[in-house]
Protein backbone atom coordinates (compact mmCIF):
# COMPACT_ATOMS: atom_id res chain seq x y z
CA UNK A 1 0.00 0.00 0.00
CA UNK A 2 1.27 3.49 -1.18
CA UNK A 3 0.25 6.33 1.33
CA UNK A 4 -0.38 9.40 -0.30
CA UNK A 5 1.05 12.70 2.26
CA UNK A 6 -0.79 15.10 0.61
CA UNK A 7 -4.25 12.84 1.62
CA UNK A 8 -2.73 11.99 4.70
CA UNK A 9 -2.75 15.90 4.85
CA UNK A 10 -6.61 16.06 3.80
CA UNK A 11 -7.66 13.26 6.88
CA UNK A 12 -5.86 15.25 9.40
CA UNK A 13 -7.68 18.51 8.52
CA UNK A 14 -10.77 15.99 8.78
CA UNK A 15 -9.52 15.00 12.35
CA UNK A 16 -9.12 18.64 13.82
CA UNK A 17 -12.16 20.01 11.72
CA UNK A 18 -14.04 17.11 13.81
CA UNK A 19 -12.08 17.75 17.20
CA UNK A 20 -13.51 21.35 16.75
CA UNK A 21 -17.06 19.86 16.37
CA UNK A 22 -16.64 18.12 19.61
CA UNK A 23 -15.20 21.22 21.27
CA UNK A 24 -18.11 22.94 20.52
CA UNK A 25 -20.36 20.46 21.50
CA UNK A 26 -18.76 19.83 24.69
CA UNK A 27 -18.48 23.53 25.24
CA UNK A 28 -22.38 23.62 24.64
CA UNK A 29 -22.76 21.18 27.31
CA UNK A 30 -20.22 22.31 29.85
CA UNK A 31 -20.93 25.44 30.09
CA UNK A 32 -16.70 26.12 29.77
CA UNK A 33 -14.91 27.25 26.52
CA UNK A 34 -12.73 24.52 25.01
CA UNK A 35 -10.17 24.86 22.48
CA UNK A 36 -8.22 22.52 19.76
CA UNK A 37 -4.57 22.28 21.11
CA UNK A 38 -3.21 20.09 18.48
CA UNK A 39 -4.34 17.03 16.00
CA UNK A 40 -1.76 14.74 14.34
CA UNK A 41 -1.54 11.68 12.66
CA UNK A 42 1.08 9.05 13.86
CA UNK A 43 2.65 5.61 12.52
CA UNK A 44 3.18 4.09 15.39
CA UNK A 45 4.11 0.36 16.26
CA UNK A 46 2.85 -1.59 19.18
CA UNK A 47 6.17 -0.94 21.33
CA UNK A 48 5.39 2.79 20.40
CA UNK A 49 2.28 2.98 21.63
CA UNK A 50 2.70 1.50 24.50
CA UNK A 51 5.98 3.52 26.14
CA UNK A 52 4.14 6.70 25.38
CA UNK A 53 1.00 5.93 27.00
CA UNK A 54 3.10 4.22 30.50
CA UNK A 55 2.20 6.08 33.27
CA UNK A 56 -1.20 7.70 32.24
CA UNK A 57 -4.52 6.55 34.37
CA UNK A 58 -7.26 7.12 32.07
CA UNK A 59 -10.91 7.12 32.36
CA UNK A 60 -13.07 7.62 29.51
CA UNK A 61 -15.27 6.07 26.50
CA UNK A 62 -14.25 4.05 23.60
CA UNK A 63 -17.14 3.09 20.46
CA UNK A 64 -16.48 0.69 17.64
CA UNK A 65 -17.24 2.46 14.02
CA UNK A 66 -18.82 0.71 11.00
CA UNK A 67 -19.79 2.07 7.45
CA UNK A 68 -18.36 4.93 6.24
CA UNK A 69 -14.81 4.43 8.32
CA UNK A 70 -14.21 1.10 10.15
CA UNK A 71 -12.12 1.21 13.75
CA UNK A 72 -12.15 2.89 16.86
CA UNK A 73 -12.07 6.32 18.60
CA UNK A 74 -11.58 6.84 21.75
CA UNK A 75 -12.19 10.16 24.43
CA UNK A 76 -9.80 10.03 27.33
CA UNK A 77 -9.36 12.32 30.17
CA UNK A 78 -6.88 12.21 33.00
CA UNK A 79 -8.10 10.56 35.65
CA UNK A 80 -6.89 13.36 37.81
CA UNK A 81 -8.87 15.95 35.73
CA UNK A 82 -12.24 13.56 35.42
CA UNK A 83 -13.46 15.78 39.19
CA UNK A 84 -13.36 19.09 37.34
CA UNK A 85 -15.32 17.71 34.44
CA UNK A 86 -18.34 16.29 36.55
CA UNK A 87 -18.21 19.57 38.54
CA UNK A 88 -19.49 21.21 35.24
CA UNK A 89 -22.10 19.00 34.82
CA UNK A 90 -25.74 18.89 36.15
CA UNK A 91 -25.63 15.74 39.32
CA UNK A 92 -22.20 14.91 37.46
CA UNK A 93 -20.65 13.98 41.37
CA UNK A 94 -23.52 11.64 41.78
CA UNK A 95 -23.61 9.54 38.43
CA UNK A 96 -20.12 10.05 37.18
CA UNK A 97 -19.70 6.66 35.17
CA UNK A 98 -23.07 7.98 33.30
CA UNK A 99 -22.24 11.31 33.02
CA UNK A 100 -18.76 10.45 31.69
CA UNK A 101 -20.68 8.40 29.04
CA UNK A 102 -22.49 10.47 27.77
CA UNK A 103 -20.16 13.62 27.54
CA UNK A 104 -17.91 10.93 25.62
CA UNK A 105 -20.68 9.43 23.50
CA UNK A 106 -21.70 13.80 22.56
CA UNK A 107 -17.77 14.60 21.88
CA UNK A 108 -17.30 11.63 19.75
CA UNK A 109 -20.21 11.92 17.54
CA UNK A 110 -19.46 15.61 16.95
CA UNK A 111 -16.20 14.07 16.19
CA UNK A 112 -17.33 11.66 13.46
CA UNK A 113 -19.71 14.23 11.67
CA UNK A 114 -17.12 15.86 9.72
CA UNK A 115 -15.53 12.24 8.23
CA UNK A 116 -19.06 11.09 7.48
CA UNK A 117 -19.86 14.13 6.04
CA UNK A 118 -16.77 14.13 3.72
CA UNK A 119 -16.91 10.31 3.30
CA UNK A 120 -20.65 10.75 1.96
CA UNK A 121 -21.30 7.67 4.11
CA UNK A 122 -22.64 6.99 7.56
CA UNK A 123 -20.52 6.14 10.45
CA UNK A 124 -21.86 4.20 12.72
CA UNK A 125 -21.23 3.96 16.35
CA UNK A 126 -21.37 1.10 18.59
CA UNK A 127 -22.92 1.93 22.14
CA UNK A 128 -20.15 3.66 23.94
CA UNK A 129 -18.21 1.81 26.59
CA UNK A 130 -16.85 3.13 29.52
CA UNK A 131 -13.41 2.28 30.91
CA UNK A 132 -10.93 3.34 33.99
CA UNK A 133 -7.25 2.24 32.41
CA UNK A 134 -4.05 2.47 32.95
CA UNK A 135 -1.20 3.07 30.10
CA UNK A 136 -1.96 2.03 27.06
CA UNK A 137 -4.95 -0.53 28.05
CA UNK A 138 -6.78 3.15 26.58
CA UNK A 139 -6.80 1.69 23.24
CA UNK A 140 -7.86 -0.97 21.19
CA UNK A 141 -6.32 -4.33 22.07
CA UNK A 142 -5.30 -4.62 18.33
CA UNK A 143 -3.78 -1.59 18.04
CA UNK A 144 -0.55 -2.41 20.37
CA UNK A 145 -0.49 -5.73 18.05
CA UNK A 146 0.18 -4.48 14.92
CA UNK A 147 3.73 -3.66 13.42
CA UNK A 148 2.46 -0.55 12.85
CA UNK A 149 -0.69 1.30 13.20
CA UNK A 150 -2.17 4.98 12.25
CA UNK A 151 -3.09 6.67 15.22
CA UNK A 152 -5.14 10.03 15.28
CA UNK A 153 -4.91 12.54 18.07
CA UNK A 154 -6.41 15.23 19.13
CA UNK A 155 -5.89 17.09 22.28
CA UNK A 156 -8.46 19.38 23.51
CA UNK A 157 -7.73 21.70 26.59
CA UNK A 158 -10.50 24.11 28.53
CA UNK A 159 -9.72 27.90 28.86
CA UNK A 160 -10.44 28.17 32.58
CA UNK A 161 -9.78 24.93 33.88
CA UNK A 162 -8.33 22.24 34.23
CA UNK A 163 -9.76 19.74 32.16
CA UNK A 164 -7.59 19.20 28.84
CA UNK A 165 -8.23 15.48 27.43
CA UNK A 166 -7.35 13.48 24.19
CA UNK A 167 -9.82 11.94 20.90
CA UNK A 168 -8.14 9.00 19.23
CA UNK A 169 -8.80 7.64 16.11
CA UNK A 170 -7.44 4.36 15.08
CA UNK A 171 -9.09 3.37 12.18
CA UNK A 172 -8.89 -0.16 10.25
CA UNK A 173 -7.81 -0.55 6.41
CA UNK A 174 -10.73 -1.03 4.17
CA UNK A 175 -12.68 3.04 3.74
CA UNK A 176 -9.51 3.99 5.29
CA UNK A 177 -6.60 2.65 2.68
CA UNK A 178 -9.05 3.99 -0.26
CA UNK A 179 -8.50 7.83 1.67
CA UNK A 180 -4.78 7.72 1.93
CA UNK A 181 -3.64 5.80 -1.31
CA UNK A 182 -1.65 7.56 -3.42
CA UNK A 183 -1.57 7.86 -7.20
CA UNK A 184 1.65 9.12 -8.21
CA UNK A 185 0.27 12.36 -8.71
CA UNK A 186 2.45 15.82 -8.86
CA UNK A 187 2.97 17.05 -5.47
CA UNK A 188 1.92 20.91 -4.61
CA UNK A 189 4.02 22.81 -3.24
CA UNK A 190 2.38 24.91 -0.06
CA UNK A 191 1.30 27.64 -2.03
CA UNK A 192 -0.76 24.73 -4.04
CA UNK A 193 1.60 24.99 -8.03
CA UNK A 194 2.74 21.50 -8.88
CA UNK A 195 5.96 20.92 -8.72
CA UNK A 196 6.81 20.30 -12.28
CA UNK A 197 5.35 17.37 -12.35
CA UNK A 198 7.66 15.34 -11.57
CA UNK A 199 7.58 15.03 -7.36
CA UNK A 200 5.37 12.66 -5.87
CA UNK A 201 4.13 12.60 -2.35
CA UNK A 202 3.02 8.82 -2.40
CA UNK A 203 5.42 6.66 -0.15
CA UNK A 204 5.09 2.34 0.32
CA UNK A 205 3.42 2.53 4.19
CA UNK A 206 6.23 -0.21 5.13
CA UNK A 207 8.48 2.41 4.59
CA UNK A 208 7.13 4.58 6.88
CA UNK A 209 7.11 2.08 9.58
CA UNK A 210 10.24 1.54 8.77
CA UNK A 211 11.20 5.27 9.21
CA UNK A 212 9.23 5.48 12.89
CA UNK A 213 12.23 2.97 13.96
CA UNK A 214 14.90 4.94 12.12
CA UNK A 215 13.57 8.00 14.39
CA UNK A 216 13.59 5.53 17.42
CA UNK A 217 17.03 4.58 16.92
CA UNK A 218 18.77 8.11 16.07
CA UNK A 219 16.77 9.10 19.51
CA UNK A 220 18.54 6.03 21.30
CA UNK A 221 21.71 7.42 19.58
CA UNK A 222 21.30 10.54 21.09
CA UNK A 223 20.92 9.52 24.62
CA UNK A 224 23.67 7.50 24.53
CA UNK A 225 25.40 10.76 23.59
CA UNK A 226 24.09 12.33 26.28
CA UNK A 227 25.06 9.91 28.96
CA UNK A 228 28.75 10.02 27.97
CA UNK A 229 29.56 13.51 27.62
CA UNK A 230 27.75 14.15 31.38
CA UNK A 231 28.10 10.47 32.68
CA UNK A 232 24.76 11.14 33.91
CA UNK A 233 22.04 8.05 33.02
CA UNK A 234 19.99 8.80 30.42
CA UNK A 235 16.84 7.18 28.67
CA UNK A 236 14.57 7.95 25.86
CA UNK A 237 11.14 8.52 27.45
CA UNK A 238 9.14 8.58 23.93
CA UNK A 239 9.86 8.60 20.27
CA UNK A 240 7.19 9.26 17.70
CA UNK A 241 6.56 9.71 14.44
CA UNK A 242 3.74 12.40 14.00
CA UNK A 243 2.39 14.09 10.56
CA UNK A 244 1.18 17.33 11.94
CA UNK A 245 0.37 20.94 10.37
CA UNK A 246 3.70 22.67 10.58
CA UNK A 247 1.33 25.89 12.41
CA UNK A 248 0.89 23.64 15.26
CA UNK A 249 4.41 22.93 16.15
CA UNK A 250 5.10 26.12 17.70
CA UNK A 251 2.18 26.11 20.27
CA UNK A 252 3.10 22.12 20.97
CA UNK A 253 6.71 23.70 22.48
CA UNK A 254 5.11 26.12 24.75
CA UNK A 255 5.83 29.25 26.12
CA UNK A 256 8.33 27.90 28.78
CA UNK A 257 11.89 29.29 28.32
CA UNK A 258 13.96 26.35 26.34
CA UNK A 259 17.69 26.62 25.41
CA UNK A 260 19.16 24.26 23.34
CA UNK A 261 20.85 24.20 19.55
CA UNK A 262 19.43 23.99 16.16
CA UNK A 263 20.58 22.95 13.15
CA UNK A 264 20.03 22.67 9.18
CA UNK A 265 20.37 19.57 7.34
CA UNK A 266 21.42 19.29 4.06
CA UNK A 267 21.38 16.45 1.66
CA UNK A 268 18.12 13.60 1.17
CA UNK A 269 16.36 14.22 3.13
CA UNK A 270 17.03 18.18 4.04
CA UNK A 271 15.14 19.82 6.80
CA UNK A 272 15.43 21.12 10.24
CA UNK A 273 16.51 19.73 13.96
CA UNK A 274 16.20 21.42 17.02
CA UNK A 275 17.56 20.00 20.14
CA UNK A 276 15.41 21.54 23.27
CA UNK A 277 15.81 22.03 27.24
CA UNK A 278 14.25 23.66 29.44
CA UNK A 279 16.33 26.44 30.87
CA UNK A 280 16.68 24.97 34.32
CA UNK A 281 17.83 21.72 32.83
CA UNK A 282 20.19 22.95 30.19
CA UNK A 283 21.87 24.84 33.14
CA UNK A 284 22.02 21.59 34.81
CA UNK A 285 23.12 19.25 31.38
CA UNK A 286 26.04 22.20 31.17
CA UNK A 287 26.85 22.30 34.55
CA UNK A 288 27.24 18.43 34.43
CA UNK A 289 29.63 18.63 31.63
CA UNK A 290 32.29 21.32 32.93
CA UNK A 291 35.05 20.82 34.73
CA UNK A 292 34.48 23.95 36.89
CA UNK A 293 31.40 26.27 37.28
CA UNK A 294 30.12 28.13 34.96
CA UNK A 295 30.95 32.00 34.63
CA UNK A 296 26.97 31.86 34.85
CA UNK A 297 24.10 29.43 34.40
CA UNK A 298 23.98 29.99 30.42
CA UNK A 299 26.75 32.31 29.68
CA UNK A 300 29.79 31.69 27.16
CA UNK A 301 31.29 28.41 28.48
CA UNK A 302 27.37 26.78 28.93
CA UNK A 303 26.48 27.29 25.73
CA UNK A 304 29.75 26.03 24.27
CA UNK A 305 29.18 22.93 26.35
CA UNK A 306 25.30 22.62 24.94
CA UNK A 307 26.45 23.47 21.60
CA UNK A 308 29.27 20.46 21.81
CA UNK A 309 26.43 18.47 23.24
CA UNK A 310 23.79 19.33 20.19
CA UNK A 311 26.86 18.73 17.38
CA UNK A 312 27.23 14.54 18.66
CA UNK A 313 23.98 14.15 19.44
CA UNK A 314 22.79 15.70 15.86
CA UNK A 315 25.23 13.58 14.11
CA UNK A 316 24.46 9.96 16.12
CA UNK A 317 20.65 11.21 15.44
CA UNK A 318 20.96 11.21 11.72
CA UNK A 319 23.91 8.83 10.99
CA UNK A 320 21.37 5.76 11.14
CA UNK A 321 18.90 8.00 8.45
CA UNK A 322 21.55 7.75 5.86
CA UNK A 323 22.81 4.64 6.08
CA UNK A 324 19.69 2.44 5.69
CA UNK A 325 18.09 5.73 3.35
CA UNK A 326 21.35 4.99 1.45
CA UNK A 327 21.94 8.90 1.02
CA UNK A 328 23.75 11.83 2.59
CA UNK A 329 22.93 13.81 5.54
CA UNK A 330 25.21 16.69 6.66
CA UNK A 331 23.87 19.23 9.05
CA UNK A 332 25.22 22.89 9.92
CA UNK A 333 27.47 24.14 12.97
CA UNK A 334 25.03 24.19 15.82
CA UNK A 335 22.97 27.20 16.84
CA UNK A 336 22.88 28.33 19.98
CA UNK A 337 19.16 29.50 20.97
CA UNK A 338 17.89 30.47 24.06
CA UNK A 339 14.27 32.21 24.01
CA UNK A 340 10.58 31.09 24.84
CA UNK A 341 10.31 27.31 23.22
CA UNK A 342 7.74 28.35 20.47
CA UNK A 343 9.81 31.34 19.54
CA UNK A 344 13.09 28.54 19.30
CA UNK A 345 11.19 26.31 16.67
CA UNK A 346 8.44 29.24 14.90
CA UNK A 347 12.00 30.37 12.44
CA UNK A 348 12.65 26.41 11.46
CA UNK A 349 8.74 26.31 11.01
CA UNK A 350 8.58 29.36 8.66
CA UNK A 351 11.03 28.03 6.65
CA UNK A 352 10.10 24.61 6.14
CA UNK A 353 6.44 26.52 5.01
CA UNK A 354 7.40 27.98 2.51
CA UNK A 355 7.49 24.43 0.53
CA UNK A 356 4.81 21.91 2.25
CA UNK A 357 1.92 22.92 4.90
CA UNK A 358 1.94 20.12 7.26
CA UNK A 359 5.36 17.47 7.59
CA UNK A 360 6.29 14.39 9.50
CA UNK A 361 7.99 15.37 12.54
CA UNK A 362 9.88 13.61 14.79
CA UNK A 363 9.67 14.01 18.30
CA UNK A 364 11.61 12.61 21.31
CA UNK A 365 11.44 12.67 24.84
CA UNK A 366 15.18 11.64 26.39
CA UNK A 367 14.90 11.74 30.22
CA UNK A 368 18.16 12.39 32.45
CA UNK A 369 18.35 10.76 35.93
CA UNK A 370 20.38 12.27 38.81
CA UNK A 371 19.67 16.05 38.05
CA UNK A 372 15.91 15.29 36.43
CA UNK A 373 16.86 17.14 33.00
CA UNK A 374 14.44 16.53 29.88
CA UNK A 375 15.59 17.35 26.20
CA UNK A 376 13.28 17.15 23.58
CA UNK A 377 14.65 16.66 19.69
CA UNK A 378 12.47 17.96 17.08
CA UNK A 379 13.21 17.06 13.33
CA UNK A 380 11.37 18.41 10.55
CA UNK A 381 12.30 16.62 6.84
CA UNK A 382 11.24 18.02 3.97
CA UNK A 383 8.44 16.00 2.93
CA UNK A 384 9.10 15.65 -0.81
CA UNK A 385 12.49 14.46 -0.05
CA UNK A 386 12.04 12.25 2.49
CA UNK A 387 9.24 10.68 -0.05
CA UNK A 388 11.88 9.91 -2.49
CA UNK A 389 14.29 8.25 0.23
CA UNK A 390 11.50 6.29 1.15
CA UNK A 391 10.21 5.24 -2.38
CA UNK A 392 13.74 4.02 -3.06
CA UNK A 393 13.79 2.14 0.15
CA UNK A 394 11.20 0.17 -0.94
CA UNK A 395 12.37 -0.91 -3.91
CA UNK A 396 14.43 -4.49 -4.55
Amino acid sequence: MRVDVRALGACNRLAERGAKQAAGALSDLTGTDLAVEVTGASVASGEDLAESFAGRESIGVSVGLRGGLDGEAVLAFDAANVDALLSLLPGGQSMERSAVTEVGNIALGGFLDGWANYLGKAIDMSPPRYFEADGAAVLPDGALAGDGVFLFESRLDATTTDLDFSIYMLPDSGPFRDLIVGKTAPAATAGGEADGGTASTAVPYESLSTFSSLAKKGSANAADNIAMMTGLETSVDVSRLRFVPLADVPAEVGTEPHAGTVFELQGEPSGYLAILFEESSAAAVADAMLPMDPDEPLGDMAQNALCELGNVMTSGFIDGWANVLGTSITHSPPEFVHDIGASTISPLVAKLSERQDYGFVIDTAIQTEGIQARCDVYALPDERELARALDRLSEP
